[in-house]
């Protein structure tokens, strides 16, 4: 005699199946893990971790206004960086502009008018470098396009 799987049961397994497939879709910065996430005015429009970080996405800032805030959080491990720094770089990688920022906290924030104002000619992007004692090599998070439509794109 074959055993026969009752409605119940069967709809018990495709719920808890449906649940957990819900449970995992939900993507978040591992734990631990190496990664940074960019906001624009407290919202986040940019994030990369793990392997995603070997590619460079280009944020447009084109609809933002000069006011608008931009925040930088790169986690090493679960941990915030000591002795930060971001950097802008124009195509040619010429610096036109560091922060540094100190040990405490976690967002490194400039305003959009700053990096508007490093614009130089015909030249629209900009690109945004990260460095610090954890990572003194620095690496290039974002290339900032201020002349096209949209927020983020790859």
């Amino acid at each position: 005699m074959l055993p026969i799987i009752s409605n119940t049961n069967m709809f018990k397994k495709l719920a808890c199946l449906a649940f957990c497939a819900l449970l995992f879709s939900f993507s978040t910065a591992p734990a631990g893990g190496e990664g940074f996430q960019v906001f624009l005015n407290n919202k986040v429009v940019l994030q990369q971790f793990g392997n995603e970080m070997k590619t460079v996405k280009t944020l447009n800032l084109d609809q933002a206004a000069p006011g608008d805030q931009l925040a930088i959080v790169y986690h090493h491990c679960g941990k915030t960086g000591k002795d930060r720094v971001l950097t802008i770089k124009d195509e040619k990688n010429t610096t036109l502009k560091k922060w540094n920022f100190k040990d405490e906290g976690t967002r490194m924030t400039c305003e959009v008018k700053d990096l508007l104002g490093l614009q130089s000619g015909n030249s629209h992007v900009l690109r945004l470098y990260y460095a610090s004692s954890e990572l003194p090599e620095g690496r290039e998070l974002v290339d900032i396009n201020t002349g096209t439509k949209g927020v983020a794109k790859k």
